[in-house]
């Protein structure tokens, strides 16, 4: 059967291993989902002087808490309770000193007053950084609060003013949750309006359905006044009951006086009072302590379904950044190789996906051939280059001393071979671009390879590697298409060219070929024919020219990118292969937070699962 002790104990158990994790109510870590804000809390709430650590210490039933003028709790102080059997021992512990046993409540005090200074130092300044306190004793009740430092309105001698405002952010930080439960304190000889927890309690729960007010010194009201309207809920209602508490006297404590015996006077207070007679049975420190635990014990109950959602989601999450991240690193030269051979496949096969289709960006390669190249090639300056005036300088400098008797020959050919060197340019254009998407397509690869992300150092190496090969095949992919150029100009098509007299013939001219073979038509002839032999050549070239490139870049680099790279990794030894698996710092502090993260979810799921809940 489920009970208040396994409820209230469980968020406790749950509550320090968060806090040792750095996930605290109040703090900027957005990097993991919280859970201590999916956990019901307690925060006490008061202004300075309100009687938020008489009250505390009343619920304890020790004394325990430093005390002193100004801002006395600079850090969250989170209480956990803890009830023992009759007649047990008390004693208290920190969760900053797991081994050791507190029976001295004095020296809790002085324990927690050394540990805020150790994080605050010896200032006045406050932290987010929450100490967790564990009392264990027959005198409470199971229940867990968090005291935060009391608001205030003016900065002390050693703080700056910022400090007023940073308090009322931390305070808000934990009460405006929806799982916080506040316990506002007020004084009873101050007005109900000008409270500092009332304030902040009705701006973050304007409903009051998380509110327990708290009213204090009633004994120290002016003689014939009473807080009943406060009490009874008139002045300032609230779902929750109003609760009036008693605390010591300046000079009961100054006296020393036992916290048991404290706890009696209050009883003997409420029970003798004229004014608050008939509410005795629910007045009084002992009274809201077990108010609270069995609120507390409800909320938790209420709230382990979204709780346990969360963290099997929190689970599901981590688990898949665990798998991204990848595993520690090895020790031994055998896995580091392999884990070297592994991530070089796992970027093969993205790279492979961009060129085939499976990712975008490998048709980019078929856009170089489909408009870059047949765009250069209708750019190159033939209508220059066989304009009527450089076609009569060409051939004339071709005949030399000699004219041509039938048909200028060597005209034709320096004509041609002019032409031809043309298309070098454009061949050499159609390299340069795909080689260029190669290696955006290898930055990408290397980006989109999640198992790359742990290794910079090795990145930058793979990046290397890879930009080396294209190299290699670039330069051999230009050779290749200059050849096919070089060829065209090597070796004339003379079909081409025996056809021409036969269409001067079937022209039924035949007096065409007798003309002056000076004159402008005769020119304007030859680089007509030139001109149409070139178109020939450039629809050769533009279907031979990706067909090159494809061979010596796309398909190299399909098959053999890294394989001069495998061949260089196979000759390193154990130290350098470890400089190449050189892992990014944040990474591995990322894979170490996770796995801690990870741990602590499955251990609250653990928890969660083996109690017995009572529907």
């Amino acid at each position: 059967m489920t009970t208040m002790e396994s409820l209230i104990g469980l968020v406790n158990r749950i509550q320090r291993a968060c806090t040792a994790l750095g996930d605290y109510g109040g703090a900027d870590n957005n990097a993991f989902s919280s859970l201590w804000e999916a956990l019901p809390t307690v925060a006490v709430v008061g202004g300075q002087s309100s009687g938020k650590s008489s009250v505390l210490e009343s619920i304890v039933g020790r004394d325990f808490l430093p005390r002193g003028s100004g801002i006395v709790t600079r850090r969250p102080l989170v209480l956990q309770l803890h009830k023992l059997e009759s007649g047990s021992p008390e004693y208290a512990e920190f969760l900053h000193l797991p081994r050791r046993k507190f029976t001295d409540f004095a020296l809790v005090r002085q324990e927690i007053q050394d540990e805020t200074d150790r994080v605050t130092g010896k200032t006045k300044q406050i932290s987010p950084i929450p100490i967790h306190l564990s009392i264990y004793s027959p005198n409470v009740v199971n229940l867990t609060m968090i005291d935060l430092p009391g608001l205030t309105k003016v900065a002390i001698e050693g703080q700056p003013e910022s400090i007023v405002q940073e308090i009322e952010t931390m305070v808000r930080s934990y009460v405006e949750k929806p799982n916080c439960i506040i316990l506002a304190i007020s004084p009873a000889n101050q007005d109900i309006a000008t409270s500092d927890a009332i304030k902040l309690a009705r701006e973050v729960d304007p409903t009051g359905e998380r509110t327990f007010g708290v009213l204090t010194k009633l004994d120290l009201m002016d003689k014939g006044t009473n807080a009943l309207d406060v009490l009874e809920g008139r002045s300032y209602r609230l779902q929750h009951p109003w609760v009036g508490i008693v605390n010591r006297s300046q000079a009961d404590i100054n006296r020393n006086v036992d916290m048991i015996v404290a706890r009696r006077k209050e009883r003997e207070y409420f029970a003798t009072s004229s004014d608050y007679g008939h509410l005795a049975n629910k007045m009084g420190s002992e009274y809201l302590a077990k108010l609270l635990s069995q609120h507390l014990e409800s909320v938790i109950r209420a709230r382990i379904p979204s709780i346990t959602s969360l963290i099997n989601k929190s689970i599901e999450e981590l688990e898949s950044e665990m798998d991204h991240l990848g595993r520690p690193i090895a020790l031994d030269a055998g896995a580091q190789l392999y884990t070297i051979l592994e991530l070089c496949r796992a970027f093969e096969r993205i790279f492979k996906e961009h060129l085939d289709g499976g990712r975008p960006g490998g048709d980019r390669i078929y856009n170089v051939f489909d408009n870059q190249l047949p765009a250069a090639l209708r750019k190159l300056p033939f209508d220059r280059h066989l304009s009527l005036q450089n076609v009569r300088k060409v051939v004339s400098e071709a005949d030399g001393y000699q004219p041509h008797l039938i048909a200028p020959e060597q005209g034709y050919r320096r004509l041609i071979e002019g032409a031809l060197g043309y298309f070098r340019g454009p061949s050499e254009a159609s390299v340069d671009a795909v080689n260029f998407v190669l290696k955006e397509l290898v930055r990408k690869s290397i980006a989109e390879t999640q198992e790359l992300k742990r290794f910079p150092t090795f990145q930058a190496e793979l990046a290397a590697a890879a930009n080396e090969a294209l190299e290699r095949f670039r330069e051999e992919s230009k050779k290749t298409t200059l050849r096919l150029v070089d060829m065209e100009s090597s070796y004339l098509t003379v079909d081409f060219f025996r056809r021409l007299p036969q269409e001067v013939e079937k022209s039924g001219s035949p007096a065409v070929s007798n003309i002056d073979r000076y004159a402008e038509g005769h020119f304007r002839r030859i680089a007509s024919n030139v001109s149409s032999y070139i178109g020939l050549v450039a629809d050769t070239l533009r279907n031979t020219i990706p067909k090159a490139v494809v061979y010596c870049q796309v398909r190299q680099a399909k098959q053999s990118l890294l394989n001069h790279f495998y061949t260089q990794i196979g000759k390193k030894e154990g130290k350098q292969l470890s400089q190449m698996l050189d892992e990014d710092p944040a990474l591995m502090e990322r894979r170490q937070q996770c796995a801690k993260r990870l741990e602590l979810y499955k251990a609250a799921r653990d928890e969660i699962d083996s109690v017995s809940w009572v529907r």
